[in-house]
């Protein structure tokens, strides 16, 4: 109907988007009139959003208007179902140690009062965050990378148990982050990652690649491995980093500290130094700053 609605705005499903949606299907057809139910946020006004309502009301598409917005809501009842099934269902999961009614009310109400702002397709009534700390005792979403939904993929996968895995290494093992090295008389021949399905596994490093222009330890990380490895070995690699540091939260019940890339760095090179050092040491030389 050469309507250019998505032009104007920046999603159709927003609060004015289906309003002038419902406005067309319901038998308005002046632009001006639909216009005037832009939300005051909007960033057009409404002379723009008027010549973007311009067009041609022919009864075969706004027919299909009127069955797609129906299909829209009728999935947004599904979806909502689902989340206080979601719901129900965490609240029915207790953790593997006491916890008394006041400590779990604390953390439900410290840990999930609002929808996690790192995924728009976030539960809308499911307090995730919150469940997933009162569970494990630590908060996953607190790691970057690591949202709330990726969170539950992960903790579906491996438990909030982790003696079944004797160290972090035959963890990111079972996962498909660790190289898979081919050797032969003391030499490596080949080193390689091998594929696998396993969920908890492509969840790390769908978290990894979140991280790739991030201001964050992962992040910095991840463009120095790139640098050495190659874009592909590097998301491994810092998938496998990930890993390391949400089995040492879940096995020790200790919180992450966050690290900013600056830092991380400043780390990086005071390890850089120790190890010359030593070198030197071993080869009877001193490393002298300049």
């Amino acid at each position: 109907m050469n309507l250019q609605l998505s032009q104007v705005l920046t999603s159709i499903t927003g609060q004015t988007g289906l309003l002038i949606i419902r406005a067309i299907v319901a038998g308005e057809r002046d632009p001006k009139r639909l216009a005037a139910l832009r939300n005051w946020r909007c960033q057009k006004d409404e002379e723009e959003i008027a010549e973007a309502l311009t067009g041609t009301w022919r009864q075969e598409h706004l027919f299909v208007l009127k069955q797609s917005l129906a299909m829209y809501d009728f999935y947004t009842r599904q979806l909502a179902e689902c989340d206080q099934e979601i719901e129900q269902t965490f609240s029915l999961i207790r953790p593997r140690w006491e916890v008394t009614a006041e400590e779990e009310a604390a953390i439900m109400a410290a840990g999930g009062g609002k929808k996690d702002n790192r995924g728009k397709n976030a539960p809308e009534q499911v307090q995730s965050r919150a469940h997933i700390k009162r569970i494990t005792g630590v908060d996953l979403v607190a790691v970057p990378g690591i949202s709330a939904s990726l969170a539950q993929t992960i903790l579906a996968e491996i438990g909030t148990d982790m003696s079944k895995f004797p160290n972090e290494k035959h963890f990111c093992s079972w996962l498909g982050l660790a190289p898979k090295n081919d050797i032969s008389g003391g030499r490596t021949l080949k080193s390689r990652t091998l594929k696998t399905n396993n969920r908890a596994g492509q969840a790390f490093r769908m978290a990894a690649r979140a991280q790739v222009r991030a201001d964050s330890e992962f992040g910095a990380f991840y463009r120095r491995m790139k640098s050495r490895l190659g874009p592909a070995q590097a998301m491994v690699a810092t998938a496998h980093k990930m890993a390391r540091v949400v089995f040492h939260m879940l096995s020790k019940g200790e919180a992450y500290r966050p690290l900013g890339a600056a830092e991380y760095e400043q780390q990086f090179k005071e390890r850089q130094i120790q190890y010359l050092k030593r070198k030197a040491a071993k080869l009877g030389l001193q490393v002298i700053p300049t």
